[in-house]
């Protein structure tokens, strides 16, 4: 998102904010005898902004609330439970803010110029909400921002380095690195809630005292612009993540195609970490594609200090598809993601009882030491086989000895112990099972008790 939050946007401050001129824009102003609101004339721009902000980005910004609220929920789920699963938890959150300060400071403000609708919100409302939903929303665009590429980081590792994966791609690393990235952004945007300050003025129309929103002498000052609001706004928000995204998704790009060319050599915990390396390179993309024109907006204001309108608008606009669209590709991407958002919000009765249905564990799934069901019912059986044959040979050996007095003699009843076959393990609850005790355990059932089997995690 460009430095539009809100105070390039004429629609909502003084022309001083963007041209820094307040006696040529109001002259301007009283010559072509229009009117204004908020040192702004009526009716400027109105359709433009009431078609991409009052429609668009507020449909859009509904449709991703409800998307970040469900990844929040499938990603909280216990199976879900692992660190870059944390970073995009947080990365909805974070997200979630951002549309909410999007709709509030432009979604409902710009419905009124176009329909006189939210009058009393324009005017009373917006211009106290808007000294701390700016500095908020900065500081959630600057979260964002960096937990991305934090997640392109744990993604490189996983993929590039995987030997290094299982000590630095932990839980308790992922929750410390978004604790720091909110800290440091929060100290970086503290300047902000200074920058805003309310006037009130007369309206042109009602003649009632209306209030209006406007920015501060710090944020006018010629310093302090160039230097905090225009540089290092580019280079905190822009020059640094866009040039390390770039690198990272490159470097995993590399190696997903060298992946890909070897995926029948591949384990099963390669071939998961390369799908959701893909997931997330388009989670990068889209995120890269979206700030293109905000990015356009904060240059134009660096070197031109003159910003067109409906590039602020349509800025605003990308700003809020991007913090919306992630839920869609999660269900796209995202096997795992996708089975249990059909299983907690679709009905059950849809799926049949076939191998596609949410509640049906295929073999990736049902995986116990890496074996799976068929392997494991066909090497117990193999067991049992044995032990049988075994235990015929024996009882032969006896009634073939029947015949010798001094053998009877020397029979005795003996308890003969399970044959330590080559069976496979079965992890129950207690730390050894023979497997007489096993085959008693499944009599009755087709296969293994799916309460019984554990699932592992693909992402």
């Amino acid at each position: 998102m460009s430095e539009v939050y809100p105070v390039n946007s004429t629609s909502y401050f003084s022309s001083n904010v963007t041209n820094g001129s307040t006696e040529n824009d109001t002259s301007k102003h009283f010559t072509t005898k229009q009117p204004l609101e908020c040192d702004t004339p009526v009716g400027e721009g109105a359709l433009l902004e009431f078609i991409t902000s009052g429609i668009l980005l507020n449909v859009v910004g509904l449709f991703g609330l409800f998307g970040n609220i469900i990844s929040m929920i499938i990603l909280s789920r216990p199976q879900m439970k692992s660190s870059i699963n944390y970073l995009l938890i947080g990365l909805a959150r974070c997200d979630t803010v951002l549309i909410l300060t999007s709709v509030f400071l432009f979604g409902l403000p710009a419905i009124y110029p176009q329909t006189n609708v939210l009058f009393n919100y324009k005017f009373f409302v917006f211009p106290r909400l808007v000294k701390f939903l700016y500095p908020l929303a900065t500081i959630a665009q600057m979260v964002s921002v960096y937990l991305t590429l934090t997640v392109t980081m744990e993604r490189y590792v996983a993929v590039c380095h995987p030997l290094r994966a299982r000590s630095m791609c932990t839980y308790g690393r992922a929750r410390m690195a978004v604790l720091c990235i909110i800290v440091v952004s929060v100290i970086y945007n503290i300047p902000k809630f200074w920058e805003m300050r309310i006037t009130e003025e007369t309206h042109w129309k009602y003649k009632v005292p209306v209030y209006c929103a406007n920015a501060t002498e710090m944020r006018v000052d010629e310093l302090y612009r160039t230097i905090y609001i225009n540089w290092m706004y580019f280079i905190f928000y822009y020059a640094i993540p866009f040039t390390l995204l770039t690198w990272f998704n490159m470097e995993i790009y590399r190696q997903v195609r060298k992946a890909n060319r070897e995926l029948q050599n591949l384990s099963h915990h390669q071939r998961r970490e390369i799908g959701l390396a893909t997931m997330l390179l388009c989670v990068v993309i889209v995120f890269i594609v979206c700030n293109i024109i905000p990015l356009a907006t904060n240059i134009c204001e660096t070197f031109y200090n003159n910003i067109p309108m409906w590039l602020v608008q349509i800025g605003n606009l990308m700003v809020t598809i991007n913090s919306s669209v992630n839920f869609i590709i999660y269900v796209i991407f995202g096997r795992k993601f996708k089975r249990i958002f059909l299983r907690l919000f679709c009905s059950s009765h849809i799926f049949g009882a076939g191998r596609d249905s949410p509640e049906f564990p295929t073999n990736d799934e049902s995986v116990v030491t890496n074996v799976t069901n068929i392997e494991l019912r066909n090497s117990i059986r193999r067991c049992q086989v044995h032990r049988s044959s075994t235990r015929n040979s024996r009882n032969n050996n006896v009634h073939l000895s029947n015949g010798n007095s001094h053998s009877r003699q020397s029979l005795k009843p003996k308890v003969w112990s399970a044959t330590p076959a080559p069976c496979v393990y079965y992890p129950a609850q207690s730390p050894a099972r023979s497997p007489s005790q096993m085959s008693r355990t499944l009599s009755g059932q087709n296969g293994w008790d799916k309460n019984n089997v554990m699932e592992t995690v693909i992402q």
